[in-house]
């Protein structure tokens, strides 16, 4: 049981199509070496997007060289204007501390209701 296909309109013409002409393609050319792409590219003024990677992760200035991706199970976006001072006095405690921003705020807030008590 097949269904007609619809017509779509080219009619005769991929009856007489000759495809002898196609050739496989060829492999490409090799990509020269990073470092001669990345001395053009600085020479022409191109400027580079990937993140500058800090000499020192435990600055706290919250770099790619502090990483804070891994599986954690918190699902929950969570945003807040602050001072900078603030954002980099809690990156830098996050790094020292070895804990990633989302259990920074957890211990924080477990410090918070012990010392205030729970919300109800």
């Amino acid at each position: 049981m097949s269904r007609d296909r619809v017509d779509l309109g080219f009619g005769d013409q991929l009856d007489d199509l000759d495809l002898s002409e196609f050739k496989p393609r060829q492999a490409p050319a090799p990509r020269p070496p990073s470092e001669d792409t990345s001395r053009a590219a600085a020479e022409a003024g191109f400027r580079s997007r990937e993140p500058k990677v800090a000499k020192n992760p435990s600055d706290g200035a919250g770099g790619a060289a502090s990483q804070r991706r891994r599986r954690t199970g918190r699902n929950v976006q969570f945003n807040l204007k602050v001072r900078q001072e603030t954002m980099d006095a809690y990156c830098a405690l996050a790094d020292r501390m070895g804990w990633g921003l989302g259990e920074a705020l957890e211990k924080a807030v477990e410090l918070l209701e012990e010392r205030f008590g729970q919300v109800d």
